[in-house]
């Protein structure tokens, strides 16, 4: 998306964190599945001998940058977030990125950012 043939467009996730930003201010609880393949496409670099497994993780890691992307320009424009992933980084994680937190309200995260497991999840 954007101008760029790969990677991650500033603008595009700004106008995607200021669309998302509407549609829960009208009360909407939201629930975002993201993809890796700007970063990485597993299938399309199997030509360079990259196996499948390894190229499905990389796939994997590319899902979490977009994620954690996507996760700063919500929480630049105000909207509290969690990001999750099937990957095990937990202690990565809290290296690079503070712990997830509720927002000032006490009310629950209105976006949880998903990633990394092809599966999809439901929560009561």
């Amino acid at each position: 998306m954007g101008d760029r043939e790969y990677g991650i467009d500033s603008d595009v996730i700004g106008n995607y964190a200021e669309e998302i930003k509407s549609v829960q201010e009208l009360g909407v609880q939201i629930g975002i599945v993201i993809g890796g393949g700007n970063i990485y496409r597993g299938i399309e670099n199997s030509t360079d001998g990259i196996d499948k497994v390894t190229g499905d993780h990389m796939g994997l890691l590319a899902t979490v940058i977009n994620a954690l992307a996507l996760q700063s320009a919500l929480e630049h424009h105000g909207v509290f977030t969690r990001c999750q992933t099937a990957i095990n980084m937990e202690r990565d994680r809290r290296a690079v990125h503070p712990p997830p937190r509720d927002p000032p309200s006490g009310k629950r995260s209105p976006g949880d950012l998903c990633s990394g497991h092809g599966q999809s999840v439901f929560y009561d």
